[in-house]
């Protein structure tokens, strides 16, 4: 290999060859990095012609190392035990080999969101763990965020002033209708969704909040023939033919098949997004965990204090 080669040579080449000596394959290989089997293949053979050697045999039972590749193995390992090891005494620097966060949420984005979002977290930071406070109102998370019970909570935005907030999703409310229900076109018009009982959220419910302002905006009524607090009652009631509902898809899930879901006659969405109280001091676990979610949707971290 030429010196002018060297910077050529990517961790993720080295991971996969460290992977087929470990399996003894391609494909399992690819199981275990998670990427698909031509991206293995790509990878190695990349690295061999950086390297001007032939570094696998592969073969109708899969792959064994060559000589050189056997020789060099060795080596390929150290590289990647010291990549850990960095990894480890800078998490350890930054305070994330141990601590807790605290997570204040209402029961949709607690139930749809945050498990994939914690077993992300989990595989990155196994020593922190992770509290999930789960509220009925959405009141109640700003609550819990002012007065120190929670480090990070979900808030529809706009939020209250006092958090920093940054958004993560947008859920689209539909009219949820009974199995019998037949409509013309793809969205209800506002008589046929008169034609129905409405069952509704509590009056002082955040979602109950939303639609009524929708509807008096059209200046229609809202009269709710049924008040229910559990989402998953208000679709149970729909699913047995007791009426219809308004409610944001999210809230709806798991939505049974026999359901018919309907577009509103005009749009409407919630703004889902993630808020820490403003000027206060986080804790290094709140900022990995922000890292994190920045994935999830439209997620821009301003800059925090930490403690």
């Amino acid at each position: 290999m030429r010196d002018n080669h060297r910077d050529s040579i990517k961790l993720s080449q080295l991971r996969a060859l460290l992977e087929i000596a470990n399996c003894g394959n391609f494909s399992e290989a690819a199981l275990c990095l998670n990427v698909s089997q031509s991206a293995v293949s790509h990878a190695i053979a990349t690295l061999e012609n950086e390297l001007g050697v032939v570094l696998l045999s592969r073969g109708r039972h899969g792959a064994t190392l060559t000589p050189v590749g056997e020789q060099i193995i060795g080596d390929v390992r150290h590289v990647m035990d010291a990549l850990e090891e960095i990894v480890r005494k800078s998490n350890l620097a930054k305070g994330l080999d141990g601590g807790q966060v605290r997570v204040a949420s209402f029961r949709s984005v607690a139930t749809h969101v945050l498990p994939a979002v914690i077993a992300l977290f989990r595989k990155a930071f196994p020593a922190i763990s992770v509290t999930i406070i789960e509220h009925q109102h959405l009141p109640s998370v700003h609550q819990s965020l002012r007065q120190g019970l929670a480090d990070i909570g979900f808030l529809y935005l706009p939020a209250p002033d006092d958090f920093e907030t940054w958004e993560i999703l947008r859920d689209d409310y539909v009219a949820l209708l009974p199995p019998d229900a037949k409509i013309a076109g793809p969205a209800i018009t506002w008589d046929e969704l008169h034609s129905f009982p409405l069952i509704m959220p509590a009056a002082d419910d955040s979602c109950r909040l939303i639609v009524r302002k929708y509807f008096t905006q059209f200046d229609q009524p809202l009269n709710a023939a049924y008040e229910v607090r559990e989402d998953s009652t208000i679709v149970s009631m729909v699913e047995q033919g007791l009426g219809a509902t308004v409610i944001a898809r999210l809230a709806a899930e798991p939505l049974p098949s026999s359901l018919r879901v309907y577009k509103l006659p005009h749009p409407l969405e919630r703004v889902i997004g993630v808020g820490v109280l403003s000027e206060a001091l986080h804790p290094p676990a709140v900022f990995a965990f922000l890292d994190v979610l920045r994935g999830t949707g439209k997620f821009s971290p301003l800059p925090l204090k930490e403690a």
